[in-house]
């Protein structure tokens, strides 16, 4: 399944289609009639086909281990909908939804029951939807299947690029409000046309919490920094720290090789600098998603560090060996280990990595980066962001065309991939990812 993109395009229309029915159902028999819950206009909740690629992709391996199927399940929810309702926050300065007033949720975005259904719907899109949909998809014929999905994703693609106009457009009219009386009717007829005024009213008859008095309310509260820059934990802080500790763990990773393993070893995810992604994503995670809990105790944030990174590590190593075909971490000789991918050794070591962080790491570099000067922090962001992407997606290129010179050595050229194998040859390579082995076991670095 997860080898397949025609089939995952598929799943996400299936599932979020799905979706959409489920939370109308709820909707309707809670408010008593018809009300779209969703995004968009068409009948269609994305987070749920997110949700259910993500689990093909993930969490195939785990098939037949429903307790980690299920926790997979619980974990990679988790993550989806906390980014999903933080970014509609960070848009609309409220939350679409609000679980504070339950006994057992997270900073009001997930709640333990549902990720309990979360983790049933993953064992039941694993083991059954996806298999379903492999025999059901084979009755259409290849080319009249693609023809649907190109149809369906430029609906789509249409009405995402209508409702999040309508959005930003209303967010811009509300914070041109003068006074917090002020008719929402006048700031209708400002913001523009009928089609957006039809999405912004069915926006606010789905989500009713998204009044105009707490959204600019809690948009002064969020916006009243100070004059400090990157007060708490907030995007510009993230970058930085991203660079900060991906820097950090590749001069752990090769002290510790060194003192280990008695070489001076590249432990760098990328051809340009020692930077670690992996270290820089994970400190960025356990800042985001444990930054109100810092004052929490040891033990508590390390269970909590301990089950991020372990889901953290494994979706990491999914990822680098469907992307790239490469293995950069095998644990299989290691006891209790999962697929080779973690084992509980390393699960405890991100709990203490998340204890340290944030009890001693964390404090000290975020006041660090809050006394540069505004202007400068805030230009230095988004120089320090187009380095790192850039830097990052010319790594992943000339580490998936290493991987095909070691596969498919006759495989054609164009002009990328002789800029790519001119700069970037085997010895380099070898140099930068001394550990890195093919997907079937073979070492990545050609024998010499």
């Amino acid at each position: 399944m997860n080898g397949s993109i025609y089939l995952l395009l598929w799943s996400f229309l299936i599932w979020s289609f799905l979706g959409w029915c489920a939370g109308v159902a709820v909707a309707s028999l809670r408010r008593r009639t018809f009300v779209n819950t969703g995004f968009l206009d068409l009948p269609l909740c994305p987070v749920y086909g997110t949700a259910a690629v993500l689990f093909s992709i993930f969490l195939s391996d785990l098939k037949d281990h429903l307790f980690f199927l299920f926790l997979g399940g619980a974990v990679i929810a988790a993550c989806l909908t906390f980014f999903t309702g933080f970014l509609l926050e960070r848009i609309f300065r409220r939350k679409w939804w609000d679980f504070t007033r339950r006994r057992f949720q997270f900073e009001g975005y997930i709640s333990v029951p549902l990720l309990a259904l979360w983790g049933l719907l993953a064992v039941l899109s694993v083991r059954v939807g996806d298999p379903l949909l492999a025999r059901l998809s084979a009755l259409i014929p290849r080319h009249l299947g693609w023809i649907i999905l190109a149809v369906c994703y430029g609906l789509t693609g249409l009405d995402l690029a209508l409702s999040l106009g309508s959005m930003l457009q209303l967010r811009h009219g509300l914070r041109r409000l003068s006074g917090l009386e002020e008719d929402f009717q006048e700031l209708s007829a400002r913001i523009g046309n009928a089609i957006t005024r039809r999405v912004q009213r069915r926006l606010l008859r789905a989500y009713p919490e998204l009044d105009r008095r707490s959204i600019a309310r809690a948009q002064r509260e969020v916006e009243d920094d100070g004059g400090v820059f990157a007060k708490g934990c907030c995007f510009h802080k993230l970058v930085w720290l991203f660079a900060i500790a991906a820097f950090l763990g590749d001069v752990i990773e090769t002290l510790f090789c060194k003192a280990t393993m008695g070489e001076w070893m590249s432990r760098s995810s990328v051809v340009w600098g020692p930077f670690s992604v992996v270290w820089g994503l994970g400190a960025v995670m356990l800042t985001a998603a444990l930054y109100k809990y810092k004052d929490k105790s040891d033990g508590v944030i390390f269970l909590a560090g301990t089950v991020l990174g372990g889901a953290y590590e494994y979706m990491c190593s999914v990822f680098t060996e469907l992307v790239f075909g490469a293995v950069f971490w095998d644990y299989s000789h290691l006891p209790f280990n999962l697929g080779g991918r973690i084992n509980l050794l390393y699960c405890f070591f991100w709990g203490i990595a998340a204890v340290v962080w944030l009890k001693l790491l964390y404090p000290p570099l975020s006041r660090l980066i809050e006394r540069i000067p505004r202007r400068a922090g805030r230009a230095g962001t988004w120089v320090l962001l187009a380095f790192l992407v850039l830097d990052m997606a010319v790594s992943s290129l000339a580490l998936v065309r290493y991987v095909q010179r070691q596969t498919q050595p006759d495989a054609p050229r164009n002009a990328v991939t002789a800029v790519l194998d001119r700069r970037f040859p085997d010895s380099r390579m070898a140099r930068v990812y001394p550990k890195a082995q093919l997907a079937d076991g073979r070492p990545a670095a050609p024998d010499t």
